[in-house]
């Protein structure tokens, strides 16, 4: 009863107004980035079309095919219109319902029932207009579901929007790994083509005597060695194939012609301003963001349970014993039936709903502020990323070409007889595996740069 007063005094005096005024959180971050994250760019990723920051066609095509076939995007699509229809449901209650309906009645009095000690039947028939048990939203309570409601659509739609934009960049993954686990099968292929040829090579070596058995196996045993990684990538390759296919959900009939990891001309020049300014415009910080509006709306809804609740009901139109009489003079009717609730005991029922909501709300607080620190630690590691990756590129090209020039040097002083097979050896693994780190680095940088385009909320969706 305390706080059925309580509120009741606190509406009167706020004008009827049960919904608590919402104010945004502060982000519970720091207003600039680390120093490790290099925030500038030239273009704003919420206004780039992910068209136009991927440019290869066939990744193109490959995205598309997603974004029309995959079956979670065809749930998020399916829930944003289940909630605008709860919303329209609700919205409705806002407004008076008017039917229409036409009815007929008889009835017959038994005679020791009758006045006049007779049996009679009497007819009636009826048509107008009715207004069912509408509520005069005095305290706000249907504005508030109406709030909450339109809140909770918004979230639906903003988390489709992140879904779509999660897909765009999972899909560029899968297509990179594939490309990677392609090019790193070539170097193996050709490698174990190389090798054999060098075993070939030492074989007749051997026979002639230039070369002793351990030479041989030595040679014999890299070759097994590089087709086990060879058989390896390719089963890494089927995987990353057999990945990409489930989320494009249906494989397009034609796709262009692709372009190596080398050749992809991503340009990640993105900028990331203040940290509050690009987090507030990522979909799923917007999501949680309605939701946080919506927990907010629900506590006017859930305060106005313990005021009085007015509902009228009223009809007009005509009645008449008679069919041929509906229409005729003096057959009008009319109703008026106002109603008035007020609860007076509910077990605590309407207290409790009001903890509930508060409660809610609390956990939504706290839902937009973790999804706030989470984003933030996103973008910081990519923008991050996105500085180290090219230099950690930078330097592995110049290892592999280091390798490289080694390994040929080794070659010939091996054919000249200066040095033995076992630095030849060496030279190839190190080659090898230069060249596949090469690949391994373009395509973190790759990634990263598709990760980052879906951190700071890539438009064109």
């Amino acid at each position: 009863m305390r706080k059925s007063f309580v509120i009741a005094l606190g509406a009167a005096l706020a004008g009827c107004s049960l919904m608590p005024d919402y104010q945004r959180p502060e982000p519970p971050v720091a207003a600039q980035w680390p120093q490790t994250a290099q925030p500038d760019g030239a273009r704003k990723a919420t206004e780039l079309d992910w068209r136009n920051f991927f440019p290869d066609q066939r990744l193109q095509a490959l995205i598309a095919a997603t974004l029309e076939h995959n079956r979670d995007l065809r749930i998020a699509a399916a829930r944003v219109e289940e909630s605008r229809a709860l919303h329209g449901i609700t919205r409705a209650d806002r407004l008076p319902n008017v039917d229409v309906a036409a009815s007929g009645q008889a009835t017959r009095t038994p005679g020791d029932l009758s006045p006049t000690r007779k049996a009679n039947t009497a007819h009636r028939y009826d048509v107008g207009f009715s207004l069912l048990s509408f509520e005069l939203d005095f305290w706000g309570r249907v504005k508030s579901l109406d709030e909450a409601a339109l809140s909770s659509f918004l979230a639906t739609e903003e988390a489709g929007r992140a879904l779509r934009l999660s897909l765009i960049s999972e899909v560029a993954n899968a297509y990179f790994t594939l490309l990677e686990m392609y090019e790193r099968t070539q170097l193996a292929r050709e490698t174990v083509k190389s090798r054999e040829e060098t075993r070939t090579l030492i074989a007749r070596r051997r026979e002639v005597g230039l070369a002793g058995d351990l030479d041989f196996l030595q040679a014999d045993g890299a070759l097994e060695q590089v087709r086990a990684d060879y058989a390896s990538l390719q089963t890494q390759q089927a995987a990353a194939s057999n990945a990409l296919a489930l989320l494009v959900g249906q494989q397009p009939s034609s796709l262009p012609d692709g372009r190596r990891l080398k050749d992809q001309g991503i340009v990640a020049d993105l900028a990331a301003d203040l940290s509050a300014e690009v987090l507030l415009q990522r979909p799923d910080v917007l999501a949680a963001e309605k939701r946080l509006i919506a927990a907010n709306a629900n506590i006017g809804a859930a305060r106005a349970a313990f005021l009085p609740r007015i509902s009228l009901t009223a009809g007009l139109g005509t009645a008449s014993s008679a069919l041929s009489g509906l229409f005729g003079g003096g057959s009008e009717s009319w109703n008026f039936q106002p109603a008035l609730r007020l609860p007076l005991f509910d077990a605590g029922r309407s207290a409790a709903g009001v903890d509930l909501a508060e409660a809610r709300k609390v956990i939504a607080v706290a839902e937009y502020e973790k999804t706030i620190q989470q984003a933030f630690r996103e973008v910081a590691d990519l923008l991050a990323a996105r500085t180290y990756l090219v230099e950690q590129l930078r330097a592995q090209q110049a290892a592999e070409k280091a390798q490289n020039e080694r390994l040929r040097l080794a070659e010939a002083r091996y054919k000249a007889g200066v040095t033995s097979h076992l630095e030849v050896l060496d030279a190839q693994r190190e080659s090898f595996s230069a060249q596949q780190a090469t690949v391994q680095t373009r395509h973190a940088w790759l990634t990263a740069a598709a990760q980052l385009y879906k951190a700071l909320g890539g438009g064109g969706l």
